[in-house]
This record gives C-alpha cells, sequence and structure tokens, in this order.
C-alpha cells in the first residue's frame, strides 16, 4: 500500500464510513465514523510520501514504531494516541490494514473489539464458550459474532481464540490457524486435556462473572 487511493479505500470499506476533507487545504483527506463523525484515518503528503495518521492503543503504540522505521509519532496530533504510518513501501499490505482496523475499531468501540478484548481475559489452561465470550463483551446475545470475530482474528498470539469452544466443549473444526488438531494440541500443551475433539466443560470452564469482576486477574 503506498498511494492515498488505496488508503483511503480500505478506510471506506469499514461500515458507517465516509470520506471528508475538512480544511482548506486539500491535502488533507479522512475517512470519519457517520455517527459519531471522529476520523480514523487522516491521509496527507509530506515529504514526497503519502502519510497515514491512526489511532493506537497504548499497549500496541511503541511495538508499532520499534517493529517499522515507517511508523513514527503521529505528526500533527497527539502522539501518545496517533501514529503516522509513512507509505514507503516498507511496511506489509496486511500489517497497514491490521493497523487502519485497530484505530476503527477504537474510534467506535465495536463489538469486535469488545469481543478480542474478552479473549484475552480467559487464562492459560482453562477455556471459555462463544456465549461467555459473549457476555464478557457485554452482550450473550452475540455469540455468533464471536465466532466470525474469531476466525479474523488479527494476532492469534496475543488473542488467544483457541481457548473458545462451542457450548458443548467441541473444538472448531474450521480452526482458522490450522484446523482442530491444531487447536487441540496448543490446548493440550497448556495443560488442558482433549478427548475425541472435545473438552471437559466442568473440568476447564471459566467462570466468566469471576474474571469480569477481578478485569481478568485471577
Amino acid at each position: 500500500m503506498k498511494t492515498r487511493e488505496e488508503a483511503l479505500s480500505y478506510g471506506l470499506s469499514f461500515p458507517d464510513t465516509y470520506q471528508d476533507a475538512p480544511f482548506r487545504d486539500a491535502n488533507w483527506q479522512l475517512v470519519r465514523v457517520k455517527r459519531s463523525k471522529k476520523a480514523f484515518l487522516w491521509t496527507y503528503e509530506k515529504d514526497g510520501y503519502i502519510n497515514i495518521n491512526l489511532k493506537v492503543d497504548a499497549e500496541w503504540r511503541d511495538f508499532w514504531r520499534k517493529t517499522y522505521n515507517a511508523v513514527v509519532p503521529a505528526y500533527h496530533q497527539n502522539k501518545e494516541h496517533w501514529n503516522t504510518i509513512i507509505l514507503d513501501g516498507s511496511i506489509p499490505d496486511d500489517v497497514i490494514k491490521r493497523m487502519i482496523a485497530e484505530s476503527y475499531d477504537i474510534i467506535t468501540d465495536s463489538p469486535t473489539k469488545r469481543i478480542y478484548e474478552a479473549v484475552k481475559k480467559i487464562p492459560k489452561g482453562q477455556v471459555a464458550t462463544y456465549a461467555d465470550v459473549a457476555e464478557m463483551a457485554g452482550d450473550r446475545k452475540m455469540a455468533r459474532a464471536v465466532g466470525n470475530a474469531l476466525h479474523k482474528n488479527p494476532n492469534p498470539s496475543t488473542i488467544p481464540c483457541h481457548r473458545v469452544v462451542n457450548s458443548k466443549g467441541e473444538l472448531a473444526s474450521e480452526y482458522a490457524f490450522g484446523g482442530a488438531l491444531k487447536q487441540a494440541q496448543i490446548l493440550e500443551s497448556e495443560g488442558v486435556e482433549v478427548t475425541d475433539g472435545k473438552v471437559k466443560l466442568e473440568k476447564y470452564r471459566i467462570d466468566s462473572v469471576r474474571i469480569n469482576n477481578n478485569d481478568g486477574r485471577l
């Protein structure tokens, strides 16, 4: 991803978004969320490159800056909460798209973001059902959305979707990161017994209420 058009097109692929040019300087082109009118993607040309400004969680802000030279503290915005990504071709497209998606999730406080945060609370050596995760994310009725979000998990190493099973304790036959056998392998490495593709919920299931009340701490 090296052009403004590519960045704007991807930003506009998210629900309820629109493009805006709020300043007298046409160099600044933004993508906003319709309901709140908040911008999550800023584009502008600087020093011969298209730059994009994206909102970022504190836990990822410095990681991105240390990993890629083309990610720097945001130009013209709060450097604690925003990063600038220089579209010089040095960052893989999927990484840029992930950062754009994270910015959108932060601005919208989307269900997907809440689902990922809930999954992060599942301790090693335990599992949660889709309904458990939905409950921890604020709405037990969105269990189906949990499955959809986990299938698109942007970072399985920090969002342990392998710890999520169905209401019967069964593993996902279409586990997105290696299939059910891989999911079983990871769970077993964490001390969870898997028999015939199934986990004993009475032994390994989390107490979602307790975890929520403790903010993920046991």
